[in-house]
């Protein structure tokens, strides 16, 4: 009997796989035999460390900044093959940050015009493996985050655009899905983990009583690209501990 979760032989990049989410998407691909390489902002895998959520064990690593978008368009792949593409950068900003314009743009420039940058720069990778991109947005796309007005636009649209992208591609034998993260414990949610009254709110609104983790939505993304899902397209999996139920 074959492993449909069986990935050796596989070429995987993750964007923004350097920390939280996507680094543990990353290291799960790894695990099950794929080549991996990872993109984040620093200049170097020594930048980053275990402590902050990092771990680039075994994974290629290039610095690439998606919030500029000739980078992406420059950006000079590692690799002559592609089969899984993880799109999991994200930015946020506090403090009512997003209701200025400079920083309303910044994070959309990273949480969505850069989805369709990276997309389209490895679509034709994409299509001669016939493989998988895979989307990262966030169960905000389902409710109103009142303080972060760009993180929740973006988010929306990332959900529209893996729709979109999914039945446009589908012809060029691209499976395109998403994954919708809830309250997942990594260093963009700090300001929620370490506030302990903020926490136990939280947690009080998940029916599993426990936050999420960068392995349970690597579990998701594994599942994407394998042949287990070869028929679904343009769906964004909910993975939140029923924290939206």
């Amino acid at each position: 009997m074959t492993n449909e979760l069986d990935f050796s032989g596989r070429q995987v990049l993750v964007v923004g796989g350097s920390s939280g989410i996507g680094n543990g998407i990353a290291q799960a691909f790894r695990v099950r035999g794929a080549q991996v390489a990872v993109c984040g902002t620093r200049a170097h895998a020594k930048e980053y460390s275990q402590a902050e959520g990092s771990d680039l064990t075994g994974l290629s690593y290039a610095q690439l900044d998606v919030g500029n978008a000739g980078a992406v368009e420059a950006f000079k792949p590692l690799f002559d093959r592609l089969d899984v593409l993880v799109l999991a950068q994200g930015a946020v900003l506090y403090r009512r940050g997003e209701f200025e314009m400079a920083g309303f743009r910044k994070v959309v420039e990273v949480n969505l015009m850069s989805l369709m940058a990276c997309a389209t720069r490895f679509h034709s990778m994409l299509r001669d493996s016939r493989g998988s991109l895979i989307m990262v947005s966030s169960t905000a796309a389902y409710h109103s985050t009142m303080g972060n007005p760009a993180y929740n636009a973006s988010k929306t649209g990332a959900v529209g655009l893996t729709r979109t992208l999914g039945e446009a591609w589908a012809e060029d034998g691209i499976r395109v899905n998403g994954i919708a993260p809830g309250l997942v414990d990594t260093k963009m949610t700090k300001v929620t983990t370490d506030n302990p009254k903020r926490l136990e709110g939280a947690l009080s609104r998940i029916p599993l009583r426990r936050l999420g983790t960068p392995a349970d939505m690597a579990g998701a993304a594994l599942f994407l690209a394998s042949p287990l899902s070869s028929y679904i397209i343009g769906q964004t999996l909910v993975v939140d501990g029923g924290l939206i139920l």
